[in-house]
């Protein structure tokens, strides 16, 4: 869809190629809908006779599911339109010069080397890609094609180009001993879209058919590896044609272990037009942390031992970022995929909220009593916005304008996200969660450290939600319910074999430690805040 109106753009939507020309040329691709399904289509693009792109079995059927559709293509294509008995009242012809189809939609013909450029008598292309404008932004389909200074030149002349849908399957020998003609290669497409000047690159054709296929890996590899200035997007579901900047904000304590992972994720993420810059608060990393950050051009602050709380370390990268959108996640998280960061940031920016935060699920290493606990926090459905203000920042994005407002509390012993969430919502604010941006949150704690950590969670819960009182009773009750649905829980899982006692040792710290966090009613003293913000204690002590 661009603006109000549906276009299509050689949509092969059969397996007719199988069918009709070569039975070993399966689709990889699933069809995500049946020609007859298309009852909206506004106008259907092609870029040349094909049968991938001028598809005899959806084409036709198309055309009379969606009766006012017009169709725009080469001229040689026309002549199939009219043999499939579509109205040439319904046929554009692709020219070489801008066409307003809309108050707000125009095109215009580019010449596509298949694998050379070919005009027939009358000077008409017979390939081509399109250049299409509308809502201010202009959309460059190659089609297929190989890299031409021809087209570099005519393209360059319509600079800015925001998003280019270019072929990356390239030509080589043994394609061509097939009679597969092939388009540009990864890195081609990635010069050629550098010479233009573009914003955004979809990467296509590479996963149709497995005899004319590219590796995904190898797309990313060859991107991370030249760094071009364009975003790189892979099988996007939208476009995202906005402008903001997101600062990606770390906590770390020698986190070397899932770092690299972590900010090689990062790297990867689709980001359409945001730009980003990722910002490391360390509180004394004695491990390859700070090497790591570095070589990942991370703009590195420190916080001392002396300084250190939770919400301190945070304000500190707040302070310094330069987006408008506050992305934070803990140095040993790693997101899933390559659309975390979008689908994170979306609540954002569709203004469905001012704080969200993504799903967590556990490694492998994760105790099964903790990925029961992310199970029940962080489910499979997100909610948008959601009832409440729990929230976490081992995941989570915030509107820099919000976090000015409020800023987190420097004085909580943990809860920070929580704080800040409550008074959000007690404004008439809105937090969301989103399930779908997930990270695989890695654990390795002693029985110690997973005691001090809902002690000082529950001592801070103190100061959000002050009518929550534990007593010793409930807490048994609670802990003892607990291991028996883990038990039981874990007999019917496919994970792998659970003892009863690493269960139980994992509910009763957690219970002990928030029962006592619960009654605690005094200020820390420095020691104690070492205790509960450090992993181990400080050398000399």
């Amino acid at each position: 869809m661009l603006g109000k109106k549906i276009i299509y753009i050689d949509p092969y939507l059969s397996n007719s190629v199988q069918e009709i020309h070569d039975p070993s040329l399966a689709r990889m691709v699933p069809i995500l809908l049946k020609p007859e399904e298309v009852v909206d289509a506004d106008y259907v693009f092609i870029t040349h006779e094909h049968t991938d792109h001028c598809d005899p079995q959806t084409i036709p059927i198309l055309a009379k599911c969606s009766p006012h559709a017009k169709f725009v293509c080469p001229r040689i294509a026309s002549e199939i339109l009219k043999g499939w008995e579509i109205d040439s009242s319904r046929i554009i012809i692709a020219h070489e010069e801008w066409i307003d189809l809309e108050f707000d939609l125009k095109f215009k013909a580019i010449p596509a080397a298949h694998p050379e450029i070919k005009r027939d008598s009358k000077g008409m292309l017979e390939c081509v890609g399109y250049l299409l404008e509308g809502m201010g932004k202009n959309i460059y389909f190659a089609g297929d094609t190989t890299a031409k200074q021809e087209i570099i030149d005519i393209l360059v002349n319509e600079h800015p180009i925001d998003v280019a849908f270019l072929p990356v399957n390239e030509h080589n020998f043994f394609k061509g001993r097939s009679g597969i003609i092939g388009n540009m290669s990864v890195r081609e497409a990635f010069q050629f879209a550098d010479e233009l000047g573009v914003e955004q690159v979809v990467a296509v054709h590479w996963d149709m058919f497995s005899s004319n296929s590219v590796y995904p890996d190898e797309i990313r590899l060859v991107y991370e590896g030249m760094r071009p200035d364009f975003k790189l997007l892979i099988n996007p579901s939208s476009l995202n044609f906005s402008t903001h900047r997101v600062s990606i904000i770390i906590r770390t304590l020698n986190e070397a272990r899932y770092l690299e992972a972590l900010l090689t994720q990062i790297r990867r993420q689709t980001l359409g037009r945001m730009g980003y810059e990722v910002i490391l608060v360390d509180s004394g990393s004695t491990d390859e942390t700070i090497s790591i950050a570095a070589k990942h051009d991370c703009k590195i602050l420190h916080i001392t031992r002396q300084e250190f709380t939770f919400g301190r370390s945070l304000n500190l990268g707040c302070e310094a970022a330069s987006g408008d959108i506050l992305v934070l996640i803990s140095g040993h998280c790693v997101p899933e995929d390559d659309l975390w960061l979008e689908k994170l940031c979306a609540p954002l920016i569709n203004m469905q909220a001012e704080y969200c935060y993504g799903r967590q699920i556990g490694g492998p290493e994760t105790h099964y009593s903790e990925s029961q606990i992310f199970s029940k926090f962080y489910p499979n459905k997100s909610s948008i916005p959601q009832v409440g203000f729990f929230c976490n920042n081992a995941n989570s994005a915030l509107l820099t304008s919000s976090w000015r407002e409020y800023g987190f509390s420097e004085d909580l012993t943990g809860l920070e996200d929580m704080d800040l969430a409550r008074r959000i919502v007690d404004d008439g604010g809105f937090i969301a969660y989103v399930a779908d941006a997930v990270v695989t949150h890695f654990h390795h704690e002693s029985w110690l450290q997973v005691r001090r950590r809902f002690e000082r969670e529950a001592l801070a819960l103190q100061n959000i939600m002050p009518q929550i009182h534990l007593n010793l009773l409930d807490t048994f009750r609670y802990m003892v319910s607990s291991i028996y649905l883990d038990w039981i829980s874990s007999r019917h899982s496919d994970s792998k074999i659970v003892s009863l006692e690493t269960i139980f040792k994992y509910r009763w710290n957690q219970y002990m430690g928030s029962w006592k966090g619960n009654h605690e009613h005094r200020e820390l003293s420095r020691c104690e805040r070492e205790k509960y913000f450090f992993p181990y204690p400080s050398k000399g002590k």
